[in-house]
């Protein structure tokens, strides 16, 4: 039994059985995806902005 398991799972998980991997396609950004992207990114400035100013000695 020690030498038939191993023997066996090396025959049944052959890669003939595998599919073929088929890399995604990427898709192009929408208007609305592009408009919360630059909303986040200047809100994100803003903020780093604020943390500047809250922390800067005087």
């Amino acid at each position: 039994m020690r030498i038939t398991a191993p023997f066996l799972a090396t025959f049944v998980a052959m890669p003939a059985f595998a599919e073929a991997y088929d890399r995604p396609i990427p898709q192009a950004q929408s208007a609305t995806a592009e408009f919360w992207y630059a909303l986040a990114c200047l809100a994100l400035v803003a903020a780093m902005i604020a943390v500047q100013r809250l922390v800067a000695r005087r």
